[in-house]
């Protein structure tokens, strides 16, 4: 099943009744807030930060308030969203959920672009769900294990070209660090998506392909190969494919997570509510079985100051990574 087929099956358990989350929200607890309330998204219908965004939405009704909607502001590559929810008023009727990278990486990428600061503007309540990275081979690639690609890169006259789904992305300096820690010069091939990447890393036109887990997934074993995962364990779907962190490479395991931000000045009582609330709603069977479908996992921070650390500490971690990579951003 390709991922695009994953999502769509994904949006229809969407529309059928929610049994499992009407008891749950049948549960006796308080709403934070009593008026309706909008969750902000930055990405197009259909993808998986909407999709995600619309499975906790549905949950979050009767937890966290009466009625909770999806409401998407497209564009400037997901940073037009947290500029909404940075200018909305501090009381809790409008919310972000944002991918990782725009919190932690893109103030590195794009600094003159960025006009936010999740630690000043924004008040970080929780993660939601995660998801690793994988790097990838064609399926006839010479290198059946990570190992046999170092050794088959450190073989190679000059630098080794691999692709990412975009350029100044997660993937992107993910192989940049690859490169780095092995000792081989890489050159990043930057595509628009991964579809069009996979597509040429199966057609035998890259020898290496670094994105999200569920983008090279359905080709496994068929078109490409996947020879290592980000994630602190094997996935069970693919119980072939090692770790970074067991393959002796710690520095490249990293996942990466969608989390829910308020704006700066929300009450502590409605910042704690909406955590409880994606506590709760993150328990629920039907959620952690869609999220599975996507191939992610519901990751709940312990408290929206754990939360606040971890941007914090994955922040500080991009900057000397995108410094060193000498990357720009028309590259």
């Amino acid at each position: 099943m390709t991922l695009m087929l994953k999502r769509r099956a994904v949006l229809g358990a969407l529309a059928l009744p929610a049994l499992t989350g009407a008891a749950f929200t049948g549960q006796a607890r308080a709403e934070a807030i009593s008026r309706p309330a909008r969750l902000i998204v930055g990405f197009p219908p259909g993808g998986s930060s909407d999709i995600v965004a619309r499975l906790y939405a549905e949950k979050l009704r009767g937890l966290y308030a009466p009625t909770v909607i999806v409401d998407g502001r497209v564009g400037a590559a997901g940073r037009i969203a947290v500029e909404a929810v940075k200018a909305a008023e501090p009381d809790g009727t409008v919310f972000l959920q944002t991918p990782a990278s725009m919190l932690t990486l893109q103030p590195h990428v794009f600094p003159r672009e960025v006009r936010y600061d999740a630690l000043t503007d924004l008040i970080p309540v929780s993660t939601v769900c995660s998801f690793p990275f994988a790097l990838a081979v064609p399926a006839n690639h010479p290198a059946k294990t990570l190992a046999e690609l170092v050794t088959w890169m450190k073989a190679q006259r000059g630098e080794v070209p691999f692709a990412s789904p975009a350029a100044g992305s997660a993937p992107h300096f993910l192989g940049v660090s690859f490169g780095k820690t092995i000792g081989v010069p890489v050159t990043h091939v930057p595509y628009r998506g991964a579809v069009p990447a996979v597509q040429d890393l199966i057609g035998g036109r890259l020898p290496i392909f670094v994105g999200v887990l569920g983008d090279v997934s359905p080709q496994h074993g068929t078109g490409a190969r996947m020879l290592a995962v980000s994630s602190p364990q094997r996935n069970p779907r693919y119980p072939d494919v090692p770790t970074f962190l067991e393959l002796g490479y710690p520095a490249l395991s990293k996942d990466e997570w969608f989390g829910v931000l308020l704006p700066a000045n929300t009450p502590a009582p409605i910042v704690n509510g909406l955590h409880a609330a994606i506590v709760q709603a993150s328990r629920m069977p039907d959620l952690v079985a869609a999220l599975d479908r996507l191939e992610f996992l519901p990751t709940v921070s312990a408290s929206p100051a754990a939360f606040r650390d971890l941007i914090a500490r994955e922040r500080a971690e991009y900057g000397p990574i995108v410094r060193d990579s000498g990357f720009q951003p028309e590259n």
